[in-house]
């Protein structure tokens, strides 16, 4: 019998429906206009681009621009690419424009479709950001669409790392600019770190498209993007603790994988306490529980979690003597990430790499906030839909299901179910052999870089060819991709959620050109392509005629999207296909979170070895414990974003105070009002309001107003003569100061003066900015103890976050007063002096990097004869090194 619900979806549709058919009519009235565009010449389209950016910028809505400006960039990319965007296409493109994300099958062209809300957006002038998930990506799409863009008459610029300056701001002010999640977020935090607005790279945030949405805003949302630089260097002491962590027994420590948190018990307290004071590490008398050994528990607590939670290949791998982290969504690399809090550096000391040094917070900001200041967003995934209340609660973007060009073909199959991993990649080698049979090529999804070999082996050992795809093969992703849909192809794929790039029935037919044409420049490259594409149809039809693409998983994800997105690589534009997962009772997912009525329905069973179970009712319990996980990481993300919302709000405030100090020419009066405040602060504390004469401290007075505002006033003078109050003070105060100042000022000269009040804000801001990140880091970390004293932690973090901030600011005026109260022209004596020690300073830099000078009678093997270097100065051998790190090493 059907349900009410099912009923009502049968008669009315679904809200999805609803809204794909409201926009039905848009898509006609572009097409209806495709004739008259079909007729207008290259030049007539540019000039149409430059019509319609006029009546954008003179006010007329963008909606009402649409059908024009999608019809003029259908004709455009026809042109350009031989490319006629598809119904659906248009229907992806003005669900982003409207501010959506827009799910879209992998096949479905999503690449194009972005360019036909970039387009119209760029109309204002204000630029458009396209985001993608790798450089790779960023670079390919930036390259292939600007054909499009440049056909309309736009520009189009790409951001990519390690670009020079002049490049990067050139590429910001193009119309339209692809980049990286990373890339924005960083030269964001950058812009706001620099101290001439000329220096600044982006633009207002009008408009962003985000490729591959739910892995950006969500996946990647969980850490915060973070500028760093170099805290003191302690790697002998995590050299010193990772040798303890070996000598840890079972008892010592509780695992919780499920909150991927590692502890130690008592008796492993106990233990460890005994152990650090045998090294010396606890003086005599101190014990763990100190607040003194806070450090050294810290420590001790990092190096326990890199040796039981982060695993080699799995979570990071170690290349050219370096621990770089892999992406748990992607199974890319994530070079230049480190983990904060001297995670990092623990997990150097474990692989025995050179351990770099600390760093503290220079600016931060998570991806939620980044993406948050955006005018208008929008985003474009194969799976959103699970995550739809997240993106809404978030981000405030609704998620639009856009049907398919072609009906899906795919056969998705039940989940196999084996008791032990020895028998799931058994039966997984067994399936792939009789698939492999048929010429069936096979995409075959593994979730680490350990499990991909593991199988890659297994293949070896029964003569499969293969190809693997994972971090250790980053460079050759693209071309692994393209053949992937060849006939008897067989792919082993990490993590492939957002590749990026379509799999292709009988392979890559461009990629076939571009290294046909490079084997032969001087051929006839229309012959050369025509001979491609007559043989591609027919490896093409092979493929189609032996099923299509078999996606076989070999585990599922704690996300259905991962698992979706996998899935998804197979049936691309209406092409036959099948997938199927195969699990085991000793995958991560089922062990930690799947259920134990599971197990005993299996138990039960009595299951002969190499059986696997397959029924609807293991598919809905899998789901079932994958919704928990979502919902837990959710509500994870939630609570990060809640924390930083606090200090996001004390952001906006610094960068916009930041801002308006480059764009003032003179900033004198905002430096006078400080300096008043600063005095109004100093009588109020030592002159206390409605106190009698005799109660005032004008010995503290004098002294503070010496070391405040640099000056020596008769303050007790003032003080006794009659009829003087604390407003009589101030002003004499004010009147002394403001006097000193513009004397200063005549001093330096009214143009340098105004250069140096500019500079000492802008660093005193910055300094000031720097510890509150450290402090408000420092209270998120102890301020979830409030629990227990039934205090909401949350509300504990806002109150003493704002309290924080009015000291950051109270604290900014009293340094900027005393500084340019100390500051004064160098004397021609001091000048000189400073030009000599910047040589001295020269000579010595170029000895250090020819080697240093060696200490007169050093002996190598005679320790008494090394001086007494400090442990960061230069090794006495003339290595150039440090002494720490050279002869100064501990063994």
């Amino acid at each position: 019998m059907l349900g009410i619900g099912t009923i009502a979806k049968k008669v009315f549709g679904t809200p999805n429906d609803r809204k794909v058919k409201a926009i039905r009519p848009l898509i006609a009235k572009i097409n209806a206009l495709e004739p008259e565009f079909e007729k207008l010449s290259d030049e007539d389209i540019k000039a149409k681009t430059e019509s319609l950016a006029k009546r954008a910028m003179g006010g007329e809505s963008l909606d009402a621009l649409l059908p024009e400006a999608f019809a003029n960039c259908r004709e455009a990319a026809k042109r350009a690419l031989g490319l006629r965007a598809f119904d659906t296409q248009l229907m992806g493109g003005i669900f982003l424009h409207q501010g959506n994300i827009s799910e879209m099958k992998t096949g479905e062209g999503k690449t194009l479709v972005a360019t036909f809300p970039a387009y119209l957006n760029a109309l204002t002038g204000k630029g458009v950001h396209i985001v993608t998930v790798n450089d790779y990506l960023a670079s390919r799409d930036a390259e292939w669409m600007s054909r499009v863009y440049g056909a309309l008459g736009l520009t189009t610029g790409v951001v990519v790392p390690n670009q020079s300056e002049a490049d990067k701001k050139a590429a910001y002010a193009c119309d339209v600019t692809y980049s990286t999640n990373n890339e924005l977020g960083f030269d964001y935090l950058r812009d706001n770190m620099k101290s001439e607005l000329d220096q600044m790279s982006q633009r207002e945030h009008n408009f962003a498209i985000v490729d591959e949405v739910d892995s950006i805003l969500i996946d990647e949302a969980r850490t915060p993007l973070i500028i760093s630089g170099p805290a003191e260097d302690r790697s002998d002491l995590y050299e010193t603790i990772n040798k303890l962590i070996p000598e840890i027994q079972d008892e010592h420590f509780v695992l919780d994988e499920k909150t991927k948190q590692a502890t130690f018990t008592d008796e492993g307290n106990d233990f460890l306490e005994t152990r650090l004071a045998e090294l010396g590490l606890i003086p005599e008398g101190q014990t763990l529980y100190d607040p003194e050994s806070s450090t050294l528990v810290h420590h001790v607590n990092q190096a326990l979690k890199a040796h039981k939670l982060f695993v080699k290949d799995d979570n990071y791998i170690v290349r050219n003597d370096q621990v770089v982290l892999i992406d748990e969504f992607t199974g890319r690399m994530m070079d230049g990430r480190r983990l904060s809090d001297g995670l990092h550096q623990a997990i150097e000391a474990k692989e025995g790499v050179a351990i770099k040094p600390e760093n503290v917070t220079l600016a931060s900001v998570t991806f939620q906030n980044y993406f948050r200041l955006y005018n208008k967003l929008g985003g474009m995934t194969g799976t959103a839909t699970t995550e739809a209340e997240e993106f809404m609660e978030i981000y405030g973007l609704g998620v639009v299901e856009v049907p398919t060009n072609r009906p899906i073909a795919r056969v998705d199959e039940h989940d196999q179910v084996y008791r032990t991993a020895k028998e799931k990649f058994e039966g997984v080698v067994k399936e792939i052999k009789e698939a492999h049979q048929t010429g069936q090529p096979i995409l075959v999804g593994t979730t680490s870089i350990e499990k991909s070999e593991y199988l890659a082996q297994l293949l070896q050992n029964e003569g499969i060819t293969f190809n693997v795809l994972n971090a250790r093969q980053h460079e050759k992703e693209a071309e692994i991709v393209a053949d992937a849909g060849k006939l008897n192809a067989v792919t082993i794929a990490t993590n492939m959620a957002g590749r990026g790039t379509d799999i292709k029935l009988g392979g890559n037919v461009e990629f076939k050109i571009m290294e046909a044409i490079a084997a032969n420049p001087d051929g006839d490259q229309s012959e050369i392509r025509a001979k491609i594409e007559a043989e591609h149809d027919a490896a093409e039809q092979a493929v189609k005629d032996a099923g299509g693409l078999f996606v076989l998983a070999t585990e599922r994800h704690e996300s259905r999207r991962i698992d979706n997105q996998l899935r998804g690589r197979s049936g691309r534009q209406g092409d036959p296909g099948r997938s199927v997962f195969f699990l085991s009772l000793e995958d991560d997912l089922m062990r930690i979170f799947g259920s134990e009525r599971l197990d005993k329905v299996l138990s039960g069973l009595g299951m002969k070895e190499g059986e696997a179970i397959v029924h609807p009712w293991v598919n809905k319990s899998l789901e079932r414990a994958q919704a928990k996980v979502e919902a837990r990481n959710f509500d994870t993300r939630k609570q990060l974003l809640k924390y930083d919302d606090v200090m996001n709000e004390q952001r906006k405030v610094i960068f916009s105070q930041r801002r308006d100090i480059m764009e003032a020419n003179d900033l004198s009066e905002i430096v006078k009002d400080m300096r008043d405040q600063v005095i109004d602060d100093l009588v109020t504390d030592y002159i206390p309001p409605k106190s009698y004469a005799d109660q005032w401290d004008t010995e503290g007075l004098t002294a503070a107003v010496k070391d405040q505002l640099g000056l020596e006033l008769p303050v007790a003078e003032w003080a006794a003569e009659e009829g003087v109050d604390d407003g009589d003070i101030i002003e004499r105060l004010e009147e002394a100061s403001d006097k000193f100042m513009t004397e200063k000022a005549d001093a330096f000269g009214p143009e340098t003066m105004r250069r140096v009040e500019k500079q000492l804000l802008l660093q005193t801001i910055d300094g000031k900015w720097r510890e509150h990140l450290l402090t408000l880091n420092h209270l998120r970390s102890v301020v979830g103890f409030r629990g227990y004293a039934q205090r909401d932690p949350l509300n504990e973090y806002k109150t003493e976050g704002f309290q924080l901030f009015e000291s950051l600011l109270d604290g900014l005026r009293a340094d900027v007063t005393k500084q340019l109260a100390r500051i004064r022209p160098l004397t021609k004596e001091e000048q000189e002096a400073m030009v000599a020690q910047a040589l001295q300073q020269q000579q010595a830099a170029a000895q250090r990097a020819a080697g240093g000078p060696k200490i007169t009678g050093f002996n190598e093997s005679d320790p008494s004869t090394w001086g007494n270097p400090s442990r960061n100065d230069d090794c006495p051998c003339g290595s150039g090194k440090k002494f720490k790190h050279c002869h100064g090493r501990l063994a």
